[in-house]
């Protein structure tokens, strides 16, 4: 057959193509067969290496966007100026170029793919290589295509074009081809938006296992089970979508007009006309355009560019957290005031949200408490609803008791009736929103004057007025009708009230009788009620009396006109008729024997009576009912959240079970009495702490256990545990999260009671549950149905170690396994057992317990031990990753249920808020999203050591903002919750069939809580955040603690920014979704860090620009004065370093729950306090830390204490921490402004230089002194002796092995240097590359001398390190002679030394006498030299091994010992100064802590000042 020529070629091609298809198909399927052996194969697709290119590798579509929305503003910019610019037919081709650097970005990420995956290279499947391969092609060719099409879209093509245009030919302009090859290379990209717009489409793509489908996602994702289906509903995807779109569009125009637009007629300026003189020697004398002024113009601006983003997103996100909050009626609640008006909706909204129902019928407290006597199945029904809200309110008032937050008499103010009085057909309201009405109402009614206005007007504007008076008459008439039997007084008694009754209904009370002498009938009525309250039978005659006198006010004073001739009618008419007259001296007088009294006493009789007198009595207002501030915070949120949307709460029985898990290491358990009282070197014992810290509830302790003073608490054993526990309680102990955390069961037992009991059981009143005896069926039953959906394991690591070695931890954890009998202790057993192997006698065996406590002694009830309960056998010891999440791992097979809620050993409950738990885990059976189930429910938490300091207050403010408000936004509309700590509650099943609650993979996953979430995202999981519900954690309060914390948080978000799952992320989710991943998690640390990098590259920019003379050459030729551009990238960057950038979520948060004026008020004292300088020190911390791992890893889990910081660190102890961090970073700061306003001075003015650099000099103070300054006693002249005393001997002691940190500068310098080992040759080159900026001072600064001035040569700056290296090697003899001639030759060698001194000022005088050296010159030589050498060092402890070989370690090690010695003398030497100025220690402790824990540490010194001087005069 004959074929045109064109033909067998063509059919060739496709025949290669089939063959290729072919090929590639068979690989993708063989990848997904399982391996067939099981030797472990090494990484197979993403490789943990330390790199930032991790960065652009996982988030490669977002710094794709920036950069080309960058290149493409600039070229608007350049032509014109307006974005209509655009449609110019010029702009609008250059603006196409943008393709061809997306190219090359698309090239630089195949080549970061397969460089960063060059290990796995060996165990790497033909598929995955192929993949990269072709990758790396297709980019490679599309760089190559579209530039070439690209140069025959122009007519004249310049530059590049016209060459790749010379090279193709001059063939004839194409544009069409140009945008055809554009469309192509954006076909990948067309399909991924449509499937954006369809998510449904591309979840069932992502989830087929279809061959086809298979093969052709094979391109996008390597054949995987983790990351698909990730995609959201329709109606989140436009939420998140429309919330970046607005940013992103406010963010560009904003950048456009502001930063870059400006810039660029300066930047044209400056290209003009070269600059040829400079003031050093430059290499370059003839380059054109200035390119050096133009990098050092645009680099800051271009870092702002890159982080501003996040800038953005903290203000969007408070705009909109703000929102959803406001709609989801966070803050309806928040003052006591709120409560009270909202209070008669409360016993409603309660029955709604917690109290389970079979019908939707109406019921509330109201309606209850408002049914006629005839009684239905409904009124019986509002009957127990009522008796309920009351048991389970009044649960709530005594467990505020229980912890000491109110007193006996607000406890009487707050509970409420127990059950409905069937007698008195009213609403009875808590006595707290009663109290003081009826004392007012009978004043108001006995100056009246038979005028009812003032009392009908305040009973309209006040409605708990007229339920008080309500009450008290219907309680009234129920205690009188009670007490009276006889039949001649019940009638008086019915004629009497039948009158007032009357005047009621026809509202003529205060009109008709006379209401004088009505405060006197209280009078005696109070009277009675005390002697009710007694029930003693002696007092019967006096209560008759006191019946005599009420019956005498009533019908001779008050009633005196309706009930003339009453008494004479009730002794003569019925008598008369039988028995004729009977002398006065024999009739009998009323009540004489128709009282009862003693009453049969009951908790309804004696509740009834204790209400009625508090109504009676209670003058003072009790509108400040609780007192305490942490039980108003609780009482009002819980009230507030049942008005918050929740799901219905099913029946104890029928509720999701679930467990709590807590990890434990050796953290405090129970404060020993010995604990608490010792004594700090200020003499500052954590009981007398705590004492200042919370005074009220100190006092309300003392009268609970029934004692005057703390002397009373140590006369028993039982007072004294007590006391213990109150400490341990406001400590973060185990004690306390154990009991938090028991509410649990408390409130499940409570709550399966009310669900189980009959009508008559629960209208018996509020302490039904609590009056069964143990033997009670009923109560047997409800412990053990929540025990069924309750259990409780706190996973002690060291358990068995502590038992074994008698360590009081373990007696204080068997102590709480007694009080709280359904508590499980898990720990991981070592035992020794006789090995199988003959070559061994024994082996260890590691065994995971589970026990409980256990009565060993039936006789003895007192003898407590634990029992074993599970004893499972592991291969081998589980402790093999962080310890944290292994000890979770270990105990997780010992949870149950459906639900697990890991709770931290810093954390607490609150009874209110367990009470919620059903409500919470229904949440697991209804979908969010419309698409899935949640994996995760968030729940938020409150910070309770905001109290302890003011740092502590900083960060529990920071905390709560995050807890709440930031990940509100998360759950919705970001969709990017992960798991972030505890108390997230986890759907069991769900992990455990997906690797667990807990990644523990070394250093890795040090931040193991995130990993979770994480995990759950990628595995189809949903994270959810639920905020009806709280949880109490602690947070770290001194400076150190919250350091060394930051510290690990950072170390964290390294290790996930080289993680596969922040990669998997970032290539998973949608673009939009993509930013929110990045902005919230590592984003945020890398935006922090070019917070910091912007401004080293603005001043090292300046000192490029002043050295080099150019800065002056341009502002003297008026081309470039600093510009508004420059001043607005610094502000963003003092936006981010003062704390703003933390303050906006925080202030809404404050704000939307307490109020905008109090959100303004607190930040305006958050600023008195000095919290810019607490956030600017965080700075340095996040960007130290987070670089540190990225570059050399390092990552550790630090341990923070978490204790009370009232103790003085010592001056080596904050150098060890914050040296490398913070001191060497800000000195480095301070020499580059030094530099530039030396050197800058002449030519530009003090404002401009003041107003550019004051946030940088505010960050230089901070970063040095901000130690000191958040350092309790730091600056007392005693503790600054101390201080010298102890930095002295640190410095100077020798390291060797066996030496830690802590006692030698040695040992502490060689650990510093470890990271640098590990790091490999990348880091080590990365590392030098870094150092050598130290080097660019000596090069620019000794051009500026004043003897150097003539000349430019560069054997000035070869003369200077001849200069160095002589000094270097006169410091070497010296030390060498030192060590070898002082002994012996002692006279020569101080001769020598004398000498040297000589020779150095002779040499000095000549400099100045002739080449005429200032004393500047000195200085400058400082400035010059110093960073040199700090440079060398580096540069030394990069090599080491090199260094070591040729011996120079010692010299080094030296040279170090002496800049550090030089550095402790700059920061000492400012705080031993302040410390001259008394007023400055004390200025420091008000700010530290509050006035009244100043107060008291003042007392205590001088207390503890007259104690020694007893003991001193009782030794004499």
């Amino acid at each position: 057959m004959f074929y045109p020529y064109n033909q067998p070629k063509r059919f060739c091609s496709l025949c290669l193509l089939r063959v290729t298809l072919a090929f590639i198909f068979l690989i993708v399927v063989q990848e997904s067969r399982p391996a067939g052996s099981n030797q472990w194969m090494g990484k197979v697709n993403f490789v943990e290496i330390r790199s930032f290119w991790h960065i652009f590798r996982s988030f490669d579509r977002m710094w794709s966007f920036l950069i080309l929305s960058l290149q493409a503003m600039i070229i608007i910019a350049w032509h014109g100026g307006t974005p209509s610019d655009i449609f110019d037919t010029g702009v609008f081709k250059e603006v196409l170029s943008i393709f061809i650097t997306a190219a090359v970005l698309k090239l630089g990420q195949a080549i970061l793919d397969i460089i960063l995956s060059w290990k796995a290279r060996r165990s790497m499947s033909l598929a995955a290589k192929l993949r990269y391969i072709l990758k790396l092609i297709s980019a490679a060719a599309w760089v190559v295509v579209l530039p070439v099409t690209y140069a025959y879209t122009w007519e004249n093509p310049t530059g590049f074009a016209r060459t790749i245009k010379s090279w193709f030919g001059d063939g004839q302009n194409q544009p069409s081809l140009y945008i055809l090859a554009v469309v192509i290379y954006l076909a990948p990209n067309m399909l991924s938006a449509a499937l954006f717009l369809f998510p449904v489409l591309r979840r069932a793509l992502e989830r087929s296992n279809l061959k086809v489908v298979t093969f052709m996602m094979w391109w996008s994702q390597p054949r995987l089970f983790v990351g698909r289906g990730m995609h959201e509903g329709a109606f989140s995807l436009f939420k998140y979508t429309m919330f970046w779109v607005l940013l992103l569009a406010t963010k560009l125009i904003v950048s456009y007009y502001v930063e870059i637009k400006p810039l660029v007629q300066p930047t044209k300026n400056i290209m003009k006309e070269p600059i040829r003189t400079f003031q050093w020697h430059e290499f370059f004398p003839h380059g054109n355009n200035n390119i050096g002024v133009v990098i050092a113009l645009w680099a800051p601006i271009i870092l702002v560019y890159f982080m501003d983003t996040q800038i953005w997103y903290a203000i969007f996100s408070t705009l909109i957290g703000g929102i959803y909050g406001a709609c989801r009626r966070l803050g309806e609640i928040r003052t006591l005031g709120m409560l009270r008006s909202r209070f008669e909706s409360l016993p409603k909204a309660f029955n709604q949200r917690l109290i389970p129902s079979d019908s939707n019928k109406r019921r509330g407290f109201r309606a209850a408490f408002s049914s006629k006597p005839s009684k239905t199945p409904e009124d019986d029904k509002e009957e127990k609803l009522a008796a309920r809200f009351a048991q389970i309110w009044n649960l709530i008032i005594t467990s505020f008791r229980e912890e000491d937050l109110i007193d006996n008499r607000e406890k009487d103010l707050l509970l409420v009736p127990y059950c409905k009085d069937r007698d008195m057909d009213i609403i009875q309201w808590p006595p707290f929103l009663l109290a003081s009405k009826i004392p007012i109402a009978l004043d108001m009614a006995a100056d009246s004057g038979g005028k009812d206005r003032d009392l009908k007007k305040r009973m309209k504007s006040d409605p708990y007025f007229t339920y008080a008076i309500k009450e008290c008459y219907a309680s009234f008439k129920n205690i009188i009708y009670t007490l009276v039997v006889g039949t001649r007084e019940r009638d008086v008694i019915q004629k009497i009230f039948k009158v007032v009754d009357d005047h009621i209904t026809e509202d003529t009370l205060i009109k008709e009788l006379n209401m004088t002498n009505l405060p006197t009938l209280n009078k005696k009525f109070v009277e009675l009620l005390d002697l009710l309250h007694k029930n003693n039978k002696e007092d019967h005659g006096q209560v008759i009396i006191l019946f005599q006198d009420m019956l005498e006010v009533v019908t001779r004073d008050i009633m005196d006109e309706q009930l003339s001739g009453l008494l004479e009618s009730v002794h003569g008419g019925n008598n008369r008729r039988h028995e004729g007259i009977t002398p006065l001296d024999q009739q009998d007088q009323l009540f004489t024997k128709a009282i009862d009294f003693p009453v049969k006493e009951s908790h309804a009789w004696t509740e009834k009576i204790k209400r009625f007198h508090l109504l009676l009595t209670v003058k003072e207002s009790a509108m400040d009912v609780p007192t305490n501030l942490d039980a108003r915070r609780r009482i009002s949120f819980f009230a507030n959240s049942l008005f918050m949307d929740m799901p219905s709460a099913p029946k104890v029985r029928h509720m999701l079970p679930f467990s709590v898990l807590t990890p434990y290491y050796t953290e405090d358990v129970l404060f020993s009495s010995q604990a608490l009282e010792d004594q700090n070197e200020d003499g500052v014992s954590i009981l007398f702490y705590l004492q200042k810290i919370y005074p009220d509830e100190w006092k309300h302790f003392l009268q609970r256990v029934q004692c005057k003073n703390e002397d009373e608490l140590r006369e028993t054993e039982q007072l004294e545990d007590e006391l213990r526990l109150w400490a341990s309680y406001r400590g973060q102990t185990l004690t306390r999260t154990v009991r938090g955390m028991m509410y649990y069961r408390k409130a499940l037992v409570l709550q399966a009671f009310l669900d189980m009991a009959r009508d008559e059981d629960l209208m018996e009143g509020f302490r039904a549950a609590d009056l069964l005896s143990d033997e009670s069926p009923l109560l047997t039953q409800c412990k053990a149905i929540a025990d069924m959906k309750f259990t409780y394991v706190v996973s002690c690591q060291q358990y068995g170690i502590q038992k074994r070695s008698g360590d009081h931890h373990a007696q204080d954890i068997l102590r709480l396994m007694t009080i709280y009998p359904s508590l499980r202790v898990a720990y991981i057993d070592e035992v020794e057992e006789p090995s199988k192997d003959r070559n061994k006698k024994i082996e260890k065996v590691y065994y995971s317990s589970l026990v409980k406590a256990a009565v060993t002694k039936p006789d003895d009830p007192g003898q407590k031990l634990d029992q074993d309960i599970y004893r499972i056998k592991l291969p081998g010891n589980a402790m093999l990753g962080e310890g944290k999440p292994e000890n979770q791992n270990h105990a997780i097979i010992f949870t149950r249920g459906e639900g697990l809620q890991t709770i931290d050993m810093n954390q607490e409950h609150y009874m209110e808020e367990t009470l919620k738990m059903r409500n919470l885990l229904q949440e697991f059976l209804k979908k969010h999203d419309g698409v899935r189930y949640p994996s995760i429910l968030g729940v938020r938490e409150h910070i309770f050591t905001g109290s302890v300091s003011s740092l502590a207050w900083f960060m529990s403010n920071q905390e709560t903002s995050f807890v709440t408000i930031g990940q509100r936004v998360l759950a919705n509309p970001l969709r990017v919750r992960f798991h972030y700590g505890h108390p997230d509650i986890f759907d069991r099943l769900f992990h455990l069939t997906r690797g667990g609650v807990s990644k523990a993979s070394k250093i890795i996953n040090l931040s193991e809580d995130i990993f979770a979430g994480f995990n759950s995202t990628l595995r189809e999981g949903n994270v959810t955040h639920h905020e009806y519900m709280q949880v109490g954690k602690g947070r770290d309060v001194g400076l150190n603690q919250i350091s060394l914390f930051e510290a690990k948080i950072a170390n964290g978000n390294g290790e996930q920014t080289l993680s596969r799952d922040i990669y998997r992320l970032g290539h998973r989710f949608d673009f939009f979704r993509m930013l929110s991943c990045y902005y919230t998690t590592i984003g945020f640390y890398f935006s922090t860090m070019i917070t910091v990098w912007t401004v080293y590259v603005f001043l090292y920019g300046r000192l490029y620009l002043v050295l080099s003379g150019l800065d002056q050459a341009l502002a003297t030729g008026k081309r470039f004065i600093h510009n508004e551009p420059l001043q607005v990238a610094l502000a963003s960057q003092s936006f981010v370093q003062l704390g703003f950038l933390m303050a906006l979520p925080m202030m809404m948060e404050i704000g939307l729950e307490r109020g905008f004026r109090t959100a303004l008020s607190d930040f305006i004292l958050m600023q008195l306090q000095l919290a810019s300088v607490f956030f600017t020190f965080s700075l340095g911390t996040k960007t130290h830390y987070y670089g540190t791992t990225l570059l050399h890893g390092g990552a550790e889990y630090r341990p923070t204490g978490r204790g009370f910081v009232v103790f003085h660190a010592k001056f080596a102890e904050n150098y060890r921490l914050y040296s490398r961090s913070h001191f060497v970073k800000g000195i480095e700061l301070m020499i580059l402004l030094i530099v530039y306003e030396i050197f800058g001075q002449s030519y530009r003015g003090a404002i401009a230089y003041i107003f550019i650099t004051f946030s940088m000099w505010f960050m230089v103070v901070t970063w040095l002194f901000a130690p000191f300054l958040f350092n309790p006693s730091g600056f007392e002249w005693q503790k600054i002796v101390d201080d010298w005393t102890d930095w002295n001997k640190w410095i100077n002691n020798r390291g060797g092995i066996g030496v830690s940190p802590e006692k030698s500068w040695e040992s502490w310098w060689e650990k510093e240097q470890e990271p640098l080992r590990l790091s490999g040759k990348r880091g080590t080159v990365l590392e030098i590359v870094l150092a050598s900026r130290f080097f660019i001072y000596q090069y620019g600064l000794v051009y500026h001398l004043n003897i150097t001035k003539h000349t430019k040569s560069v054997l000035v700056y070869c003369l200077s390190w001849v200069v160095i290296f002589v000094i270097l090697l006169v410091m070497k003899t010296v030390s060498v002679g030192r060590r070898k001639f002082s002994a012996d030759f002692q006279l020569v060698f101080r001769l020598i030394k004398g000498l040297i001194f000589i020779t150095f000022i002779s040499i000095i005088i000549i400099l100045i006498a002739i080449p005429h050296m200032t004393v500047q010159d000195i200085f400058v030589c400082i400035l010059a030299f110093m960073p040199t050498g700090w440079g060398m060092l580096l540069v030394a402890q990069a090599i080491k091994g090199a260094v070591v070989k040729v011996g120079l370690w010692g010299s080094i090690k030296a040279l170090a010992r002496g800049y550090e010695i030089i550095m402790g003398l700059l920061l000492f030497t400012p705080i031993a100064f302040l410390a001259w100025f008394p007023f400055v220690s004390e200025f420091q402790t008000r700010m530290l802590f509050n006035q009244a824990f100043s107060r008291g540490l003042q007392i205590s010194r001088i207390l503890g000042g007259h104690k020694k001087d007893r003991q001193a005069r009782n030794k004499e």
